[in-house]
């Protein structure tokens, strides 16, 4: 386990200058490892994020990187992915923010699930200041605070956590499709975090939890899930994400390999 990728610890400030970014980073999967490499000068060349100027294309790389660069797997198995729909798409990209924005992790996997079982579901923007108060024990002055706020309110709008961008601000659970519950489940398989493959932010943030989680678990045909009292036990139909990323072209009758 000391081998594998872990999930970022240490607080930092790149969410003030990108969030969720669901469009880039679907075209930073199609070119990541293309020939050439991927250069912000090269990005900006080619148009691979539209008419964004060449510095805004650097700031913006080295946020993709951090997000999915340090987890070599799961970037290949997206570069792999042609087909992805929309909401899975977003989905993948909320996960990714959370493996390696720790306070972006604890804002939707913690603050936002605990006031979806509140008596009123909502959020508001002077709650989500306060809560990076909390987090920031005094070192954050209010400008700071506010932008912070903002920056997550807007990702997690864009995740699918948040149903309206005007508070008071209504929470929800996004639909997670059979291949985006997959894909967490694989990355997860893959990653040291804090937690387990049942109970964790991650899985948390988009309302997955208890029996719920594990009727959807045993309906995966990738993976295999049982429970017997307290005793758990997964069986792995690939070996990882890369190689059921790249089942997912195959017909439907031989996907599934043997369990592992």
């Amino acid at each position: 386990m000391t081998g594998l990728p872990s999930e970022a610890t240490g607080i930092h400030t790149r969410l003030l200058k990108c969030t969720l970014e669901v469009e880039a980073s679907r075209a930073y999967w199609a070119h990541t490892g293309s020939v050439g490499g991927t250069t912000a000068r090269r990005a900006f060349e080619e148009y691979w994020f539209g008419a964004r100027s060449l510095g805004r294309i650097e700031v913006l790389l080295a946020n993709l990187r951090a997000r999915y660069d340090a987890y070599p797997s799961a970037l290949q198995a997206l570069g792999a992915w042609e087909e992805m729909d929309p909401d899975t798409r977003r989905l993948i990209c909320h996960w990714h923010v959370q493996l390696s924005d720790p306070l972006y992790r604890a804002f939707t996997g913690s603050f936002l699930v605990a006031r979806h079982a509140g008596s009123r579901p909502t959020v508001t923007h002077d709650l989500a200041v306060a809560w990076v108060g909390e987090q920031s024990s005094g070192h954050w002055n209010m400008a700071t605070r506010i932008q912070f706020a903002s920056k997550h309110l807007s990702s997690a709008y864009g995740a699918g956590l948040i149903t309206s961008n005007r508070d008071p601000r209504p929470l929800a659970f996004p639909r997670v499709s059979e291949p985006a519950l997959t894909y967490l489940m694989y990355l997860l398989r893959g990653v040291r975090f804090e937690g387990t493959l049942l109970e964790n932010p991650y899985l948390a943030s988009v309302g997955l939890r208890g029996g719920n989680l594990e009727d959807r678990l045993r309906g995966l045909p990738a993976l295999r899930f049982r429970r017997q009292g307290d005793l758990v036990d997964f069986g792995w139909g690939f070996g990882g994400l890369e190689e059921w990323a790249s089942s997912l072209s195959l017909p439907p009758c031989v996907r599934a390999g043997g369990m592992r």
